[in-house]
């Protein structure tokens, strides 16, 4: 049988180091005296921004990612379309049928409780099965979304 050695310092030789030195409080307060401001959001309380056919939408952004979450209808259809953003679609309620690629030739139905991850660039489109709520995170954030020049959604 093989024995292996434990990696590492044994506990008594580190109980014997000392103590690292608490931080100077000229350090702490250069590090507390501006803080960044916390947005709090409540999603039922963010305005609904309405879409083509019954789909529309609520969305959150900071900087450099932001996340919408996104209301469709049975057979509400998502153009083909394709960004730069890195996507996440969490599902929460209902099921999405989405088609990827020029083609539409990978075919993938993602159900409540599940997730995929949409490569930049890659082709897609989406079906609604029922009733859906989706999380949609994008980074970085879509600025078509935000200047409201997503036609694909519009028209």
């Amino acid at each position: 049988m093989k024995t292996v050695k434990a990696a590492g310092k044994s506990a008594a030789k580190r109980a014997a180091r000392p103590a690292r030195p608490a931080p100077k409080a000229a350090t702490i307060a250069a590090t507390t005296a501006t803080p960044a401001p916390v947005p709090h959001y409540r999603w039922d309380e963010l305005p609904r921004e309405p879409l083509r056919g019954t789909i529309s939408r609520r969305i959150v952004s900071g900087d450099r990612m932001m996340i919408a979450h996104v209301y469709l209808k049975k057979d509400d259809e998502v153009p083909r379309h394709s960004h730069e953003n890195e996507q996440i679609t969490y599902v929460l309620e209902g099921a999405l049928h989405f088609w990827f690629d020029e083609d539409g030739g990978r075919e993938l139905t993602v159900h409540a409780g599940e997730v995929i991850v949409i490569p930049s660039m890659l082709p897609h489109r989406a079906r609604a099965l029922e009733d859906t709520l989706d999380v949609d995170v994008f980074c970085p954030p879509r600025q078509d979304w935000l200047a409201g020049t997503d036609l694909y959604l519009r028209r």
